[in-house]
């Protein structure tokens, strides 16, 4: 062996190393935290029948409120209230709620005025209609949402005891079609249920969505509500959970009918703005949620290009080839027993092509965001 075959096997094996210490962290993740929601099993729920306040914030949402409203309002459960802020809006959203007042006393909403200076968070809007809710269980979702059954509000409460403080929910988008932009959104919503999901079944609660989360409104007050971060103009929902989670109880509720589900960005250019919104909140997660989140997609961003480089260099193919497919084979059975949980199973064939390109576009469009901030209410 030559001066340069030593130099190529030391740096292929240097290479190798880097890789197996990327793919050891993904089994870690994927064995120690997916797999909890994989393999997750219900427990019994609570006999008792709580009320429920049901909050929802809009902006210029008439069409929206006119066809998701009724679905809420019709939910099988004996004693809740849905209370609507309508905020500053110049739509016809005033009068449709007006209307459907009269005809349902379970509705009850708040008019913003359009003239009332705020710094155009939704937090100011959720606010109110927390202060106004009768109910200690507030469950809030948005107006472009839509409950995936009946029993939304049902099994959403029935995952509260005495003790619980918080249950997680999951809001999931609607199948028009198997465009690659409906496929890759629906993936990056799975992916971000899949983690708040486990990690707050191993202890790590870290967020939650607010098209589909219940929490006490004694929990809200006791902590002062969105103090703590009122200045930040989105955070409604993740910063909020991040703030809470930690002294509180938690539940989850993954089953498929207790989902909401709403309709999906047309174009590239809506969602890249939209998922930057949802970025803009990730770098003020508590250290420990950021590093348990960073170190995860940074092995997504290493793993793919190092075995490029393992395959153009022909290091030790058959061990690379083994290992690949060892991760594949996880990978999917994790994946295939979550998305039938969450009833996405459609997206398992396209996952892995998907999980190659999402940490990219995501690490660019965070990157953006350091340069130009993103409107964060509508």
């Amino acid at each position: 062996m030559n001066v340069t075959d030593f130099t190529a096997d030391s740096k292929g094996l240097i290479i190798f190393s880097v890789f197996a210490g990327v793919l050891l962290v993904q089994l870690f993740y994927y064995l120690f935290f997916y797999s909890r929601l994989a393999f997750y099993k219900a427990k019994p729920k609570s006999t008792t029948k709580e009320p429920v306040s049901v909050i929802i914030c809009a902006r210029n949402e008439e069409d929206n409120l006119r066809e998701n409203l009724p679905l809420i309002l019709a939910q099988d459960f004996h004693d809740f209230e849905v209370i609507v802020v309508n905020d500053r809006s110049y739509d016809g959203s005033y009068d449709l709620l007006k209307e459907m007042a009269e005809l349902n006393p379970r509705l009850k909403f708040i008019d913003i005025n359009e003239d009332v200076i705020v710094s155009g968070s939704k937090k100011f809007a959720l606010t109110l209609g927390i202060k106004k809710a009768a109910n200690d269980i507030l469950l809030l979702t948005d107006a472009d949402c839509k409950p995936a059954s009946s029993q939304w509000i049902s099994q959403m409460q029935s995952h509260f005891s005495e003790k619980t403080d918080i249950v997680l929910g999951v809001g999931v988008y609607q199948k028009k079609n198997y465009s690659l932009l409906n496929q890759l959104i629906r993936f990056d919503t799975f992916l971000t249920a899949l983690q708040y999901l486990s990690y707050s079944l191993s202890g790590q609660t870290y967020m939650g969505v607010g098209r589909n989360l219940a929490y006490r409104k004694h929990l809200f007050f006791d902590n002062k509500g969105f103090g703590s971060h009122n200045h930040i103009r989105s955070g409604d929902d993740d910063l909020f959970i991040n703030q809470v989670a930690g002294k509180a109880k938690v539940n989850i509720s993954p089953a498929a009918d207790s989902h909401t589900i709403s309709i999906p960005k047309t174009s590239w250019n809506e969602w890249f703005l939209q998922k930057r919104r949802h970025l803009t909140t990730g770098p003020l997660y508590k250290p420990k949620h950021k590093f348990l989140l960073g170190i995860f997609m940074m092995s997504q961003l290493l793993f793919f290009p190092l075995i490029i480089i393992l395959f153009v260099i022909q290091y030790n193919l058959p061990v690379i080839i083994s290992l690949f497919v060892l991760r594949l084979i996880i990978q999917l059975v994790v994946f295939g027993k979550v998305m039938k949980t969450l009833n996405q199973r459609d997206l398992l064939l396209i996952s892995p092509v998907i999980d190659l390109v999402l940490p990219f576009i995501t690490l660019t469009l965070s990157v953006s965001n350091l340069l130009v901030k993103p409107q964060t209410w509508k």
